[in-house]
């Protein structure tokens, strides 16, 4: 007899709410949850294939622990028991640091990816961290941390009601929104169109984003931040500056004024191949519209200027008035924010320690993912390499630049943990495979993604089907590799969240500002409700947040049993404006003109001057994909999910390219042959590859994904080009040579 279950969509940033349908305890269909306050049934291939996702039979059910040079069951007792006799001698022997940390980007869709790294990583005490944020969004964590004090005040573009929307290196409509969470984001673009509203993309492909937008601008790759200035340069000229109600928390715009002085729209035109006058209107459009949005993601990231461009999109922002208003970009407030008063913080800094081999300054407590294979594989007097590695829903074999090098280094490692259902590129290495129970089995609430919603509301799902016999629930894995790795192994898990609780409440009842002021933590500790550790941990966040009941403070407050009594979630309304309180620089105002961005500068100035030959890599998304992870699923690729090179039908004329037929791709760290794909889809002088392929590897078990492997678009990089401030690997805008393997007649 079959049943319905609710839960939230883990598979991308949208976060959309699923009916699932459930047959015996195997999960049978999907379509979207119609009363879900947030996504209102919309669906994506992604979400209706999550039954084909979650009941995958490559999925590991064991664990698996090397032994004799092979991966073989094992019970989880001894998995653990390895794990500790593998990581605690190489801590004891070289010092925290030699043991390497890799998160990747599922760890932000799920509630353990969500809540126990950062336990792992202060017990374990090491700074080489390494994640998926390097490959993607570290140059916006940068860029706000510069500007507003705190590098997780992302400022996200009001959709449902603005005026005006720019879109630079974005495109949704296969993303599905990134650093913007935003359930049904094609939906939404037409009711910005419906309502006479207007909408830019900056590409240099023609996207579907880029087909349904008023206005397409094909700019060259990696000169996003070129044309940005410029506009910011046109609304200094024209007198358009308008900061509106923001004014009196700015601080630096004349200095913004003078450091854009070079930036005209006839110096970047030729650079960017946008024309002057395009960029004039550009510029007095948005600061003439009602209101306005610029949003920028990860083509504008990934490339030389990420951090620049990043910071330029929020600077045109405030100078338009655009920032903290209805219709503009706004701070989120997720149910489970910390409240805390306005006033000057902390402040946001770079480089407080560096790599090892490359010195590459840390941003955010991170190191550079493109850095990890360097650091385990060279000796240097600055400390000892890496010798373990405990790597957490990452695969930077595939990810990173230059995975062969990356997949030669982790054969050498002492030890090597993954917490992966997968043995795929990277977990292949490992000593001990921990694999988590599928989604259905475990609870779900977006930590991470609510604070980058689009409206403000709060969502709780439990498992869906009951936790399978032998399977070990993903924060009890967690928890416990915490005590492995931390010379507390045998502990009992739950000392993990009592640890967190404890800690937590600890501080709250010593802050002025706390609804729990001087109370007891303990007796606190013991009003808690909910069924496991992460939930009590929910309950604790939600207690002391924004729409919290502070223990009893507020009658009417947020609670976890309050949420649980509203299965399709509680709507907490439309972003709200939040300066000053969002900021934390040591001034408390916004900081315009950040002294690492002043410094970088020039380096953009010399861009001007710039004129690449040749042919200029860009990546791809597809709506059915997401990095490297639903290649396994027969119903989420083939069709126009391939791994192939899109090339301009001139390009492909000039160089001898069928449609069709294989092609060479080669630059700095290798090449790859990929069958070419003519199109106009790309402007001329570009070419694109998608992300996340290359699943030919032996030693995997991705049975369907190595019938159709593709090539790995990142061995084409040596991982030596990157952002300077952010970190951030270039991964567009990347000079590659392209060969015919067939030539035409």
């Amino acid at each position: 007899m079959s049943r319905t279950a609710l839960r939230i969509c883990p598979l991308c940033e949208a976060t959309c709410g699923l009916t699932l349908t459930v047959e015996g305890n195997e999960v049978t269909g999907a379509r979207g949850d119609r009363e879900d306050v947030f996504s209102k049934g919309f669906i994506c291939p992604k979400g209706a294939s999550f039954g084909a996702v979650d009941g995958d039979p490559d999925r590991l059910r064991t664990p698996l622990v090397r032994r004799d040079g092979e991966l073989r069951e094992a019970t989880w007792a001894e998995a653990f028991d390895a794990v500790a006799a593998g990581i605690r001698p190489v801590v004891e022997r070289n010092g925290p640091h030699s043991v390497g940390v890799v998160l990747g980007n599922p760890n932000v869709h799920t509630v353990a990816g969500a809540l126990y790294p950062a336990v792992l990583l202060a017990r374990l005490g090491t700074r080489s961290l390494f994640t998926a944020s390097t490959v993607d969004q570290m140059p916006k964590h940068v860029s706000s941390g510069l500007l507003y004090g705190d590098a997780l005040a992302i400022p996200v573009p009001d959709l449902d009601r603005t005026d005006h929307l720019l879109l630079i290196g974005a495109n949704p409509l296969e993303s599905n929104g990134s650093l913007c969470t935003a359930p049904d984001f094609p939906g939404r673009l037409k009711a910005l169109k419906a309502r006479g509203g207007t909408l830019t993309v900056i590409d240099p492909r023609r996207t579907r984003t880029a087909k349904l937008a008023d206005r397409h601008l094909e700019i060259r790759p990696g000169t996003d931040a070129l044309l940005l200035a410029a506009m910011t340069y046109v609304l200094f000229e024209e007198d358009l500056v308008d900061l509106g109600e923001s004014a009196p928390h700015v601080e630096g715009v004349d200095e913004v004024r003078e450091a854009v002085r070079e930036f005209t729209p006839e110096a970047v035109a030729p650079a960017c191949d946008v024309e002057a006058g395009v960029i004039r209107t550009l510029a007095r459009e948005l600061a003439a519209a009602p209101t306005a949005s610029v949003y920028g993601r990860i083509g504008s990231c990934t490339v030389p200027f990420g951090t620049l461009g990043s910071w330029l999109v929020d600077v045109l922002n405030i100078l338009t008035g655009n920032l903290d208003r209805p219709g503009g970009a706004l701070f989120p407030l997720a149910a489970t924010d910390r409240t805390r008063p306005a006033g000057p913080g902390r402040g946001f800094r770079l480089g407080r320690w560096h790599s090892r081999v490359s010195r590459y300054p840390e941003a955010k407590g991170e190191l550079p993912l493109s850095a990890l294979a360097e650091e385990i594989d060279t000796a240097t007097e600055e400390g000892e390499p890496i010798r373990a590695l405990i790597a957490v829903a990452a695969n930077p074999v595939l990810s990173a630049p230059d995975g062969d090098r990356l997949d030669k280094a982790l054969g050498a490692l002492d030890f090597m943990v993954s917490v992966d259902p997968y043995l795929n590129e990277t977990s292949r290495h490992a000593d001990v495979v921990l694999p988590p129970p599928p989604p259905s089995q475990s609870p779900h609430h977006d930590f991470a993604l609510n604070a980058l919603a689009v409206r403000n509301q709060v969502r709780y799902s439990p498992p869906a089907v009951p936790l399978e016999p032998g399977r070990m629930a993903e924060s009890e894995i967690l928890s416990r590799l915490v005590l492995a790795a931390t010379g507390m192994h045998g502990a009992d898990p739950s000392a993990v969240d009592d640890l967190v609780i404890g800690q937590t409440l600890g501080k709250a009842v010593e802050e002025a500002h706390s609804p729990v002021h001087g109370r007891d933590p303990r007796e606190l500790a013991a009003q808690l409700t909910g069924e496991s550790g992460p939930e009590r941990r929910l309950d604790l966040m939600l207690r002391l947040g924004p729409y919290g009941d502070g223990f009893g403070a507020d009658p009417d407050g947020l609670t976890f049993a309050r949420l649980l009594e509203h299965p399709h979630g509680i709507d907490l309304g439309p972003l709200r404006p939040r300066l000053p309180q969002a900021l934390r620089t040591r001034s408390g105002r916004i900081e315009l003109l950040p002294r690492p961005i002043a410094d970088d500068l020039p380096r953009l100035g010399a861009a001007l001057r710039e004129r690449p030959d040749g042919l200029l890599l860009v990546g791809r998304r597809h709506l059915r994909s997401n990095n490297s992870w639903m290649h396994n699923v027969p119903a989420l690729t083939g069709g126009t999910n391939r791994c192939t090179l899109h090339i301009h039908p001139e390009d492909a004329e000039r160089l001898g390219v069928r449609d069709g037929a294989p092609v060479r791709v080669k630059g700095a760290g290798g090449e790859v042959t990929a069958p070419a794909e003519v199109t106009e889809g790309v402007r001329r002088g570009v070419v694109s590859l998608p992300h996340g392929w290359g699943h030919d590897r032996p030693g995997t078990r991705l049975s369907h994904a190595a019938t159709n492997p593709g090539v790995n678009v990142n061995q084409l990089l040596d991982g030596s080009l990157l952002d300077p401030l952010s970190g951030n690997a270039v991964l567009n805008g990347v000079p590659v040579e392209v060969a015919a393997l067939v030539t035409t007649p």
